[in-house]
């Protein structure tokens, strides 16, 4: 891979990844509930969950995928039921109280591989992801180089920007919230909003049409 189709891809990915889904939002409600504690073992899901997709779409997983509607609609409404779940559990979870304890800002009980656990569901049930990069990732793909070395470059830029971005993002969400205080009205706010954007999304996979 040439740099200038890998600067051309690594930009592409960056303008996709930019945009709030599933995982961005994971990451938000996770630096709401446990601040910067709860952004590393979120992404490390989510790139757990990124590999095993590059890995299928190298083998040719997401082509079989898309040519089999039956297999595309099971797992699509896995996917769906999962993140209208999350989203019903966020918005039935107790109400926040306030602190006025500094370090007690973010006091839910940390479980990192509880959150680890959450972040590869999240980006691994939605098949749409797959078929995505089964039609994105091959287009940067030189035929006159060793294909599986290019699949190795083009994650570890996967994962590097998606690192990158939901650090950003994170960072973000605690400056808001240092700003605020930590307000139930706040934390109220964030958690409903959450909770709602979730539930819409597993809506929105749930009437998704196969690609």
């Amino acid at each position: 891979m040439s740099f200038h189709t890998w600067f051309l891809f690594a930009t592409a990915y960056l303008v996709t990844t930019i945009s709030p889904g599933p995982n961005v939002l994971l990451v938000i409600r996770n630096t709401v509930r446990y601040g910067g504690r709860g952004t590393a073992p979120t992404i490390a899901g989510n790139l757990l969950a990124q590999l095993v997709v590059v890995v299928l779409v190298a083998l040719g997983v997401g082509a079989v995928l898309a040519a089999m509607p039956p297999l595309f609609v099971g797992m699509k409404v896995i996917g769906a039921v999962y993140l209208m779940y999350l989203g019903l559990k966020q918005l039935r979870s107790p109400a926040p109280e306030v602190t006025r304890s500094v370090n007690a800002q973010f006091a839910h009980v940390l479980n990192k591989g509880k959150i680890f656990r959450e972040a590869i569901l999240v980006s691994g049930s939605n098949p749409k992801t797959l078929i995505f990069l089964s039609a994105f990732l091959p287009q940067f793909i030189t035929h006159d180089r060793p294909v599986p070395e290019q699949f190795i470059v083009m994650y570890l830029t996967v994962a590097a920007i998606v690192a990158l971005v939901h650090t950003i993002y994170s960072v973000s969400i605690r400056g808001i919230h240092n700003g605020l205080g930590s307000s139930s009205r706040w934390l109220g706010v964030a958690k409903r909003s959450t909770g709602l954007i979730f539930f819409s999304l597993g809506i929105k996979l749930l009437t998704a049409k196969r690609p």
